[in-house]
């Protein structure tokens, strides 16, 4: 039986196949690619990335006026990393973004390396008037002179201001605010309001653990914690600290939850980002949490933070969508470097364990454009094939109660992107070897990257799977489990193999296709 409908000139194909092929066929409609200004090759069409040049760590995430600001790691000059700057671009509903001119350049006392912003609404810097609160930034100073020198104290913490939402910034005359103890990696600081103490609080990352500090001026800081150190995963640099409070579920209870990236060190190689949950008093950071737990499992979502002062009680998370394993080899030309999706992030109980989700925002929704819905059933040891012009710019969403089964995306060049679910393992592997290109950097496909599923729940739960121009997101179960992965195919995948390894029937309810529209366009 064939079903069709015709709207426009291009069209995709639902075909079911086994060992058969081709037992039906359904045609569907799909629009053409929006041809815009980022139309370079692997340009991400609904993930921030700079118009040109070298990016990595989001930096300065705050919303103030209508306006979520992104800075992040900048070198204006080239595609590799460089003399580190504060780029800047801006949002009113964190799914299209507006690029400004640099925010803070380096200057005689080093680098601008990564850092925070606050809206400081009770003018407690002096830096406000009486009609603007001021946007005050605080960054680690990288003096690279003294680093070549063999010295230890070459970062320091300074702040900078704004009055006009971040359009302009002035740097203290007195910086910097934090002198370094002689300490090698003393960086990443991340501040934030405490309501309960009537103080600012400030937490960066010293080689192998955090340090917490006070303030209530902005300016004058006292060091009054540690933790970490013989604590979580400690195969590389700590980095990109940040500490912020949860509701768990509808409890009530409230957790606080520090995110510490790491480098190298990562579950499946390189960078990665570790979380606790615990408890905090204004001054003192404590967790009972034994295991190692990461926010995603792949291996291009590192140094994310979350956004200070938002309007809803939504705890906002993007990260940098590389690995220092590669990040200066990937096959780009004009730019390098793309943020992850904005994501929510919340804390359940599961297995009396607190477990931090993170799932893309509502708003991102805004983008379908839907192509397919229907439930799918593919018998055991069976497959069906969907064919889609551009995979490369589409999400796959469904629920399934199936634990046996593989999600190939492939294209005439041989190109093959692929998703293992074993129930057997309790894993989902993620495979990117023959993906595209790939041979830029040995580290980048030398091994199938695994995800442990044995916490996630039986029965039926959620599949979500975004893909764009040069990277994929996959969410399970509303984000309880999480793989982020870049990807360069050669061409746009075109086809998708879902193969039923098991020997029950596999049933994928309310399976969707949706293309997603071009923030650029």
């Amino acid at each position: 039986m064939k079903t069709e409908f015709c709207i426009g000139l291009c069209f995709i194909c639902f075909l079911s196949a086994c060992k058969n092929k081709n037992l039906d066929k359904t045609t569907l409609p799909v629009k053409e690619s929006i041809v815009n200004t980022y139309e370079e090759q692997y340009r991400p069409q609904y993930h921030f990335s700079p118009t040109e040049k070298w990016m990595n760590d989001p930096n300065g995430l705050v919303y103030n006026d209508g306006v979520y600001h992104l800075f992040y790691q900048f070198y204006p000059e080239d595609i590799v990393w460089g003399p580190m700057h504060w780029g800047h671009a801006v949002s009113r509903d964190m799914v299209s973004w507006e690029h400004r001119p640099i925010a803070l350049f380096p200057d005689e006392k080093g680098y601008i390396f990564s850092g925070s912003a606050v809206v400081d609404k009770g003018n407690t810097s002096g830096y406000g008037t009486e009609d603007t609160a001021p946007l005050v930034a605080i960054f680690t100073y990288h003096n690279m002179e003294g680093e070549k020198a063999g010295n230890l104290d070459y970062q320091t913490q300074g702040i900078a201001y704004s009055l006009d939402n971040g359009d302009s910034w002035v740097k203290y005359a007195k910086n910097p605010v934090i002198s370094n103890p002689g300490i090698k990696d003393f960086r990443d600081p991340k501040v934030f309001w405490h309501q309960e103490s009537k103080s600012w609080v400030l937490v960066l990352v010293a080689g192998d653990h955090a340090l917490i500090y006070n303030s209530t001026n902005l300016k004058d800081w006292e060091l009054r914690s540690s933790f970490g150190k013989e604590v979580g995963a400690h195969g590389g640099v700590w980095e990109c600290p940040d500490l912020f409070p949860l509701e768990v579920g509808k409890t009530g209870e409230k957790k606080w939850v520090l995110l510490i990236s790491i480098n190298p060190g990562a579950p499946n190689g390189g960078s990665g980002t570790q979380y606790f949950v615990g408890d905090f008093d204004g001054a003192t950071f404590t967790s009972e949490q034994k295991e190692v737990k990461w926010i995603d499992w792949g291996t291009d979502n590192y140094a994310g933070v979350t956004y200070n002062n938002t309007p809803s009680d939504e705890r906002i998370f993007i990260g940098w969508m590389s690995n220092w394993d590669y990040a200066r080899d990937t096959p780009t030309k004009r730019w390098r470097s793309a943020m992850t999706l904005p994501r929510n992030l919340f804390l359940e109980k599961v297995d009396d364990s607190f477990t931090l989700f993170n799932y893309p925002l509502e708003t991102l929704n805004s983008l379908r454009n839907p192509i397919l819905s229907k439930d799918v059933s593919i018998g055991a040891k069976e497959e069906k094939v969907i064919s889609l012009a551009n995979f490369n710019q589409s999400e796959i969403l469904f629920e399934t109660a199936g634990r046996n089964f593989e999600m190939i995306f492939y294209n005439d060049l041989g190109d093959e992107q692929k998703f293992l679910f074993n129930q057997a393992k309790a894993e989902l592997l993620l495979d990117r070897k023959s993906s595209g290109q790939t041979a830029f950097k040995d580290a980048f496909a030398d091994k199938i990257h695994r995800m442990p599923l044995g916490d996630i729940p039986s029965g039926e739960i959620e599949i979500r799977i975004l893909m764009d121009w040069s990277s994929v997101e996959i969410f399970v179960n509303r984000g309880q489990k999480v793989m982020t992965s870049q990807i360069f195919p050669r061409e746009p995948y075109s086809r998708l193999r879902i193969k039923n390894t098991g020997d029950e029937l596999l049933q994928l309810q309310s399976f969707t296709i949706n293309t997603m529209q071009s923030i650029w366009h």
